[in-house]
């Protein structure tokens, strides 16, 4: 049987270089690579070495808005300081939600300029 990992993820988003210095604060992650998408648009690849998210935006108008769970419910991050990563959310002026201390871990949770729900774990 096969064995995998999940690579990246391609999320949407109306500015990228904010959404990626984002991720980056969040979770120590540094951009891996930036440049125009094969279709058009602008993409930006921030992550570690094993994994990353794509922050894309297609350069034309505003982002599509979909209901919750259509297509996506939210991402999911690990963190090592489930504080400092609250911290950073508050600090780029979003607001944390759903805060959570259950087997297996700490959470909360927390929408995005786009309207993307991300959940922050940490198991620590």
């Amino acid at each position: 049987m096969p064995t995998g990992h999940l690579e990246h993820v391609n999320i949407t988003v109306s500015d990228p270089e904010r959404s990626a210095a984002l991720l980056a604060q969040l979770c120590g992650w540094h951009i891996r690579w930036r440049g125009p998408s094969q279709l058009g648009g602008w993409t930006i690849h921030v992550g570690g070495t094993q994994d990353y998210i794509a922050v894309y935006t297609r350069g034309e108008g505003p982002v599509p808005r979909f209901g919750k769970g259509a297509p996506l419910n939210h991402v999911g991050l690990v963190v090592d300081d489930l504080d400092a990563a609250e911290a950073v959310v508050i600090a780029a002026g979003l607001e944390p939600f759903s805060h959570g201390d259950y087997e297996p871990g700490r959470r909360f949770y927390f929408f995005d300029w786009d309207g993307i729900e991300f959940e922050m774990v940490s198991y620590a």
